[in-house]
């Protein structure tokens, strides 16, 4: 086992972490003594009702959305819900590539889908809490991707739904670009088919990620109106190297590598047969379908097709120039529009 200085506690805690023992996935491999990571604020009530779900995307851990999305006065409020946010497998807290023994971890790690992730975060939330309803299911991005597959594969379960910045099937642009960030990593010859010795070693892979990242994940009006000095950095390249690499070039690339795989086969459309409308048709929720206006990965027109065939939804476009990664709170104004909404929504009758 490959121990990591980035993925602890004393950078993503608090938090714990529950087993559900060996987890056979949906591609047929199996993770042996399955452990997820996981943070829990505020207290589940004595009807166990005031549960709130949150998934995590690509890359991030249940620390960040702590910071952008929970706190006292905030629509995901501890002095009201208790909010579980679950680290996806592979994000380099429950388990992954880098975490899990020879022989299975590294690249001979399995494939894991998005439905997997749901399973496990179910046997988590029913084993460990005795939650039988859910007051609500929100993420961004691949934990919009992880809304979905609960809102249809446990319809009686989700009272309440709001994907942030993701869709229910991905497209074949964003397929397209989640292999373009998995050759920015392979193609580094220190990559050396997922046998590299540290993820250092893997620099300039890394650091072409992390400019993809750039390139897609903020919004053209981003770096025309300069937002990259408001946010404290004086040149794109300034910004490239202490922000952009600063964030993703610490990370496991054995982990960002099994991330991108999931998010690429992202769909809910594999419990009908292809079908996305009737799979998207089984949700219970009140839904709030929620795109960033800016957003290249997941536009509002992709979003807003999948909406009209969601039962009792609505869509609620994020106003912001900081696109996709906007979902890391770098505009106030957008982490106001959440809570509008998330006020909204956990108020609607559901």
């Amino acid at each position: 086992m490959t121990e990591h200085a980035y993925y602890n506690q004393a950078i993503h805690g608090p938090y714990d972490t529950h087993s559900i023992g060996d987890h056979v996935l949906e591609e047929g491999g199996t993770i042996r003594g399955c452990t997820l990571a996981y943070a829990t604020f505020g207290t589940l009530n004595a009807a166990r009702d005031n549960a709130i779900l949150v998934p995590t995307w690509y890359s991030g851990t249940t620390k960040i959305m702590e910071q952008v999305y929970i706190g006292a006065g905030r629509a995901l409020d501890p002095a009201k819900y208790f909010i579980i946010a679950i680290n996806q497998i592979g994000n380099g807290l429950s388990t992954s590539p880098h975490n899990t023994p020879f022989p299975g971890g590294g690249p001979n790690f399995p494939r894991v889908r998005i439905g997997d992730d749901v399973r496990a975060q179910h046997k988590l939330i029913t084993e460990k809490f005795g939650i039988e309803k859910l007051a609500l299911v929100v993420g961004g991005s691949m934990g919009a991707q992880q809304t979905y597959e609960w809102a249809v594969r446990y319809p009686d379960m989700v009272r309440r739904a709001a994907p942030i910045a993701g869709t229910a099937k991905n497209t074949p642009h964003d397929y397209l670009f989640a292999e373009t960030l998995i050759e920015a990593i392979t193609s580094d010859p220190a990559f050396k088919g997922g046998w590299y010795g540290s993820p250092l070693e893997v620099h300039q892979g890394l650091r072409r990620h992390a400019k993809m990242w750039a390139v897609m994940g903020w919004s053209t009006e981003f770096f025309q109106q300069d937002r990259i000095k408001a946010l404290g950095f004086s040149s794109v390249d300034d910004f490239i190297t202490n922000f952009m690499n600063g964030y993703f070039g610490v990370m496991e690339p054995n982990d960002l590598l099994c991330m991108a795989w999931k998010w690429q086969h992202g769909d809910v459309s594999r419990h009908t047969g292809g079908d996305l409308k009737a799979a998207l048709g089984r949700i219970k929720a009140k839904t709030f379908v929620m795109p960033i206006s800016t957003d290249m990965f997941f536009p509002p027109a992709d979003c807003a097709a999948e909406q009209k065939l969601i039962p009792n939804s609505e869509l609620r476009v994020l106003n912001t120039i900081d696109g996709h990664l906007g979902l890391f709170g770098t505009d106030a104004g957008y982490t106001e529009q959440v809570d509008k909404h998330l006020r909204e929504l956990l108020a609607s009758a559901a």
